[in-house]
């Protein structure tokens, strides 16, 4: 893919629906009694790859595009699947269905592509394991390929050493198939779509602080679920709109969890004209409409608590780092390079091919803006966000950019590149 500098972005977008959300829409559901319906639904390869794993154990799902429909079998109505379960590029599936399969009647395993099988595992392999489950690397290397043999569990209160959804989700759904209570304490809330999601299935769940508890319940209710759009990928579209001249972008429909929102809360630090219109609750799930005008971005400072709201969003903020006078610093981030790839690295080695003063730290990076980005040929490492987030950086850069292993954005956003360029048009 090759991308040239463009100026005047202007339109309306309604990007994909939420990643996190259409994850846990297909297993929820597949553990629910009824049927489920899910608008909106990601087509993603992620996703995909949640629907493959539990039609394998036995679950009908009807997959019509921008409905899906799960007919749930209940706790307790997944099968044994004939073969490994494969997650293809997702952690998320990997992680939280670990929990759900943890408590199961049967053993499995599950492998994924070569990212999967060399991400950390151990974070829910121990919380798990305290809990009863069996649990083994089968390399012996903390990493996929995993396999799980079922085990009645019993309620732990976990104090997890990092803030991650994943971790949190994989405790709470192996929760459901407990003896007893099941809480996790996190340093920093993450996202809370699972909480949400439960509740509104039935469950018996609440957060007090960032401590989450559940206590198992005999059955969860199907519902109807309307998924909004994904803020991780509307943030590439909101950096666009403020860094590429004479821009303004109406993004329709975009989910603002407070758990979700720190890509906005850090584009108005840095000076960004960005207004939130027509907030409302859509399926216990605060929804808005962004407008996006371009704006002179200023340096700021990225940490602490803000972090877990967007780590997804740290490389396309690096981005408007790059394009913003003075200095970036984000820290506390070192879930970084753990990713899809080692986004620290990565994101240095790409924005230093640009032209960009950037300096790669142990738990994040520096960046100095002010000067003149220009085109380079950038490695994705085929990770879509790093694909997404140069492919931006490309609109306002001077020359042309080539990005090599593009099509990896099919991970979560396959009609990135075409909305991208309908706004040029």
């Amino acid at each position: 893919m090759k991308i040239k500098r463009l100026n005047g972005l202007k339109g309306t977008i309604s990007v994909p629906g939420d990643k996190s959300i259409s994850h846990r829409s297909i297993m929820l559901g597949s553990i629910a009694e009824g049927t489920t319906e899910v608008h909106n639904f990601l087509q993603g390869a992620d996703c995909l790859s949640s629907i493959a794993c539990f039609r394998q154990m036995g679950i009908d799902i009807e997959n019509n595009g921008d409905i899906v429909r799960i007919h749930g079998q209940g706790l307790h109505g997944l099968k044994r699947p004939e073969n490994t379960l494969d997650t293809g590029n997702s952690g998320t599936t990997t992680r939280l269905m670990s929990g759900i399969l943890a408590g199961q009647n049967f053993d499995c395993t599950i492998n994924g592509d070569i990212s999967i099988q060399s991400r950390p595992m151990r974070r829910i392999m121990t919380p798990l394991s305290l809990m009863g489950a069996s649990i083994e690397s089968i390399r012996s290397n903390d990493c996929a390929p995993l396999k799980i043999t079922g085990q009645k569990l019993h309620g732990i209160h976990y104090d997890s050493p990092v803030s991650s959804a994943q971790v949190k989700s994989a405790i709470l759904l192996a929760g459901l198939y407990a003896d007893g209570e099941t809480s996790v304490t996190e340093p920093v809330l993450s996202r809370n779509h699972t909480e949400l999601m439960l509740g509104a299935c039935g469950g018996d769940v609440h957060s007090q602080g960032t401590t989450a508890t559940l206590r198992p319940v005999k059955r969860l209710e199907s519902q109807k679920i309307i998924v909004p759009g994904d803020i991780s990928s509307a943030a590439y579209f909101m950096a666009a709109g403020l860094i590429v001249p004479d821009s303004e972008i109406y993004i329709e429909n975009v989910g603002i969890n407070p758990t979700r929102d720190g890509m906005v809360k850090v584009c108005q630090a840095m000076g960004g004209n960005i207004s939130l219109e027509n907030v409302r609750d859509v399926c216990g799930e605060p929804v808005a409409d962004m407008v996006v005008r371009h704006s002179s971005l200023h340096g700021t400072v990225v940490e602490g608590d803000i972090i877990p709201t967007l780590i997804d969003e740290l490389p396309i903020i690096a981005v408007m780092a790059a394009f913003a006078e003075g200095q970036t610093i984000i820290r506390d981030a070192a879930e970084l390079k753990v990713k899809e790839s080692d986004r620290i690295a990565v994101m240095a080695e790409n924005l230093s091919a640009m032209g960009v003063d950037i300096t790669p730290t142990a738990d994040g990076m520096i960046v100095n803006g002010g000067g003149a980005p220009h085109g380079a040929r950038i490695q994705s490492h085929l990770d879509h966000r790093i694909a997404m987030s140069f492919a931006v950086a490309a609109l306002a850069s001077d020359g042309e950019t080539e990005i090599i292993g593009s099509d990896c954005v099919n991970i979560s956003y396959p009609t990135f590149y075409q909305d991208l360029f309908k706004l040029a048009e």
